[in-house]
Order: C-alpha cells, then structure tokens, then sequence
C-alpha cells in the first residue's frame, strides 16, 4: 500500500487491526507478518482480535477485499466523471500508472498475494480471484461500450498489460508508465474489429 493510499476508518478495534494489517502486509509481505506482529502493532489483545478475525487467512481475505472495495470505489468514480467509455479506460490507465510511481509502491497487492498463496482454492487465492474478475468484467463492459464485437479477448490482453505495469513500477522507475499504458492500450483496443485508434 503506498504511502498515500487510503487507510481503513479508525475507531474501532477491527478498523485498527485491519489498518495495520494493510499496512504490514503491503510493505513486508503477508506471511512475513505474524498475528503478534499486529498484536504488537495495534496495542490489541488476542481476544479482540480473534473475536474480529478467527484466523490470520480471515485478516488476510478482509484486507484484500479491502483493497478492491477502494479500486471499484475509485474506477466507478472514474468511470462516472468520463465522457465516455474510451476517456473511462484512458483515465483508469492514468491512474494506474500513477499509483506505479507513488512512494513506497511495492506492487499489485493482489499479484502480491497470489504469489504467496499459489494453492487454488484457498480462500485467499479466491479473494485475488472476485477481485480480478471484476477488474476484467470492467473493462469487458468498457470496451463492449466502446463498440468492439468481442471485448473478452481485448480485455485480457488489457489486464496482462496492467499486469506488467504493476511489475514493471515496482522492480524499475515507474516513470512514463500511465502514458505506456494509455497507448499500448490504445494499440490493443484498435486492433480489434470494432475498435477505434484512440482510447
């Protein structure tokens, strides 16, 4: 989570746990974290924190679904101050991009924890899984408005290309990635029947 991202309302017992979870898993990794790290972190007591979290997956599960419940807020913003689909989909890559360039980025969180949990099926692999399913049913829908006939294919090649932002934001300088994305999107997009050169 960089620097700037947006953090869990504090307040409450499970907030707070959550807050440092985020936190501590982004930037250590999440099996490097133990459960009294964030004890430790958040002054919390076992018994708080397994009446909110019965395990460490649950804590796990709750902070990336926090995470796509913060990208789906922010993209529908997006989407609903675009003109239309195509300033949707260029707006988006900005901010993609943009996020690859923040301090203390340190990649996709989602990509980040499928690395960690490879076991299909596990529910922490299931919730990267809601989470990508969503991200390319939006782009689906996008790029179906846009007027290509078959945007499954065009959406696919779209995530592989935010994909390797993130990667590519994290392991070298994100400089220039949100115009990267903005035309090799924009390649993608018309070279599908339907497609149109800018997106």
């Amino acid at each position: 989570m960089p620097d700037d991202a947006p953090r869990p309302p504090r307040g409450t017992a499970r907030a707070s746990i959550l807050a440092s979870a985020a936190r501590l898993f982004y930037t250590e990794g999440i099996r490097s974290v133990s459960a009294d790290r964030i004890l430790a972190d958040t002054g919390t007591t076992k018994v708080t924190f397994y009446r909110h979290f019965p395990s460490k997956e649950d804590l796990v599960v709750a902070y990336l679904d926090l995470q796509s419940a913060q990208v789906r807020t922010e993209f529908e913003r997006i989407r609903a101050a675009a003109p239309g689909p195509g300033a949707a989909l260029r707006d988006i890559a900005s901010a993609v991009g943009g996020q690859a360039c923040r301090p203390g980025f340190r990649g996709c969180a989602f990509i980040n924890a499928a690395a960690e949990y490879p076991e299909a099926g596990h529910p922490v692999r299931l919730a990267v899984e809601r989470h990508r399913s969503w991200l390319r049913g939006l782009a689906v829908e996008l790029l179906g408005e846009l007027g290509l006939e078959d945007p499954g294919p065009a959406a696919d090649q779209l995530m592989m290309l935010r994909d390797g932002a993130m990667v590519h934001g994290y392991v070298a300088d994100g400089a220039g990635v949100a115009d990267a994305l903005i035309h090799a999107g924009a390649s993608i997009v018309a070279s599908y029947p339907g497609g149109r050169p800018r997106v």
